[in-house]
């Protein structure tokens, strides 16, 4: 029953993946009668579908009825990627940074639609380093969310939230799952008839050691721009000196999008006359013994096992000069792969 006197009213914002995590955690503050809408934010790197965490976020809020703003904060927390105050984990994923990040946001946002709290699918001991108590403290502390979060999923592990104190949220229908297996929340889905879940609770290519290196590689010779990032994504990437790094398409899908992401002066490559990748080449690329190297990589990946005529141009220009050589030495590949 909520208490005589209480500041806060019935209606929350929560942070919805359209993962299974969030999407059960709204569903039992909705049974509770709370009045929800819900935040989704975009970036670059999540991994839960090939549609992103978006198409399974709006999916979500038009089953449950609920408004959906979706933030689109990509640019905001390359910032984040590159000073993480609480470091990295085991890749160049800064957890406890992006979770007080997108609180903050959430805070904001919050504040403009008039709702009193913030609701999450966080489970105790799930993520390594952003779900354990000591840095879900540091997480509620810096976001300046202290008692204003709400955890239906693991509530019972932590101290009462404010709406559970003030009884605008019945704290005795919450839950106590912890630790990282998915059984408890696999047999709620069920009990809800929540069938239609990509992933249990969400996915970011920043914990991939390929994308991970790659991005790395960026942050060591200052090129860690969005458009740069975007190019992480496709193709075998090879780093050739501290100002030109090479991508190479791997197949054709891969070769339209390489030529899609092209900007002014990046150089293309492409076979004469036989099958083979698109070649983008990012930097200076003003020296023959670039030009010449990056051509013997394409001539690599192609068809041919000979010498082979490898055809350049630097972007918009349509002038293409012609050069022949012969495909790359996999011992000279390997030391410029990332």
């Amino acid at each position: 029953m909520r208490k005589k006197g209480s500041t806060m009213n019935k209606k929350g914002l929560i942070l919805l993946s359209g993962g299974l995590d969030s999407t059960l955690a709204a569903k039992i503050l909705l049974e509770q009668g709370i009045e929800l809408e819900a935040i989704n934010f975009l970036t670059c790197f999540c991994t839960c579908t090939k549609k992103g965490c978006r198409n399974e976020a709006t999916k979500v809020s038009e089953k449950f009825g609920l408004k959906l703003k979706i933030l689109n904060v990509t640019k905001e927390y390359l910032e984040v990627i590159q000073n993480p105050k609480h470091g990295y984990g085991r890749n160049l994923n800064p957890c406890l940074d992006c979770r007080i990040f997108m609180f903050k946001k959430a805070k904001e946002y919050m504040k403009e639609i008039g709702a009193s709290f913030i609701v999450t699918g966080e489970v105790l001991g799930e993520r390594p380093m952003s779900q354990r108590p000591n840095a879900i403290a540091i997480i509620e502390r810096e976001s300046g969310l202290k008692g204003a979060i709400v955890r239906p999923l693991s509530a019972k592990h932590f101290e009462p939230s404010t709406p559970e104190k003030e009884g605008i949220i019945e704290r005795d229908k919450l839950l106590d799952i912890q630790g990282r297996s998915r059984k408890q929340q696999i047999g709620l889905a069920q009990h809800y008839n929540i069938t239609d879940y990509p992933c249990p609770a969400g996915g970011c290519l920043l914990t991939d050691p390929g994308f991970a290196s790659r991005a790395r590689d960026l942050l060591r010779y200052n090129t860690f721009s969005m458009d740069n990032i975007l190019l992480l994504k496709v193709g075998r990437h090879f780093r050739l000196n501290p100002k030109d790094k090479l991508v190479v398409g791997r197949n054709e899908e891969e070769n339209e999008r390489i030529l899609a992401m092209a900007r002014p002066a990046d150089m293309l490559f492409e076979p004469k006359d036989i099958p083979g990748p698109v070649g983008l080449l990012r930097g200076e690329g003003n020296s023959s013994e670039i030009l010449t190297f990056s051509s013997s990589i394409i001539a690599r990946y192609s068809d041919s096992k000979k010498e082979t005529v490898i055809i350049y141009r630097r972007y918009p220009q349509d002038e293409k000069i012609e050069v022949a050589v012969l495909p790359a030495e996999e011992t000279v590949l390997q030391k410029v792969r990332l």
